[in-house]
């Protein structure tokens, strides 16, 4: 439950009100130790204000500093996207459980993002990319209320060039400057119409995209099974003490962030 003391190295905007933390926790034999993977989280403070759990959003197989996507909504938020480089932070993890991503080799991934959604699947879309003789197609939708409002636009022609890699970007709302797609990402889902045939797609944004993304997948054959998600909840402590994230018989904390929609359908209208 007590943090690692951390220094922030690098803070970057990557849309308006979303910032990349890059931290580097101080002792160096803790940060050896610390180990996590694609879907897991931590709470990262700000000292005298309060902590938030963020899920990381660098690969633990890359070198460098622990990357978390921190969108400005709160005081804790706030707090975070107000200190300098060189600030000292807290980080206390890593909690959840992971992307199984060794069960999905061999398998074509679909990745389906929304707005800050596309945080959690930032880390597998590159572990994916590093390993991409190990996996199938990968297809990426991205999308957001405006242009601005895509998150990682910086890596997108990377990931457009990547071998076997399909990525597909659409707004809500376009400018005067954007000649991409206009269009809600259900729309875009059935529009190109992925093959579920040994498929797995992994999908996060706005819960209401996501149901209608479910909707989109169902129609087009995928099982419950071949969809996975993660769910956001207030959480408090990350140990299944503080009962703030129970989504019926489960703990978002520990038996999560990630499922499979058959381990969350009974339950799921309540979240």
């Amino acid at each position: 439950m007590q943090p690692y003391l951390a220094t922030l190295k690098e803070a970057r905007y990557i849309t308006g009100d979303v910032k990349v933390l890059s931290v580097e926790i101080n002792d160096p034999v803790a940060r050896e130790a610390f180990k996590y993977a694609p879907g897991q989280f931590a709470f990262v403070s700000a000292f005298g204000v309060g902590e938030s759990a963020v899920t990381f959003v660098s690969v633990p197989h890359r070198p460098g500093p622990l990357e978390f996507a921190i969108r400005r909504v709160g005081t804790v938020s706030a707090a975070l996207h107000e200190l300098d480089v060189g600030a000292t932070l807290g980080v206390r993890g890593p909690y959840g459980n992971r992307f199984p991503l060794e069960d999905y080799r061999g398998k074509d991934i679909l990745i389906i993002g929304g707005g800050i959604g596309m945080a959690p699947l930032r880390p597998v879309i590159n572990y994916l990319l590093d390993h991409h003789d190990q996996y199938g197609n990968l297809t990426i939708i991205n999308g957001a209320r405006s242009p601005q409002d895509l998150a990682f636009a910086e890596e997108f022609e990377t990931w457009a060039k990547a071998p076997r890699t399909r990525l597909e970007l659409t707004v809500d709302r376009g400018d005067d400057v954007w000649k991409g797609r206009v269009a809600l990402v259900p729309a875009v889902v059935e529009e190109l119409k992925p093959s579920p045939a040994n498929c797995v797609t992994i999908t996060c944004g706005p819960p209401i995209m996501i149901r209608f993304v479910l909707q989109s997948l169902k129609k087009l054959g995928f099982a419950d099974s071949q969809i996975v998600t993660t769910l956001e909840a207030k959480m408090k402590c990350g140990i299944g003490k503080c009962a703030r994230c129970n989504v019926g018989e489960k703990y978002v904390c520990q038996d999560g962030p990630v499922f499979t929609f058959d381990q969350i359908a009974t339950f799921l209208e309540g979240f």
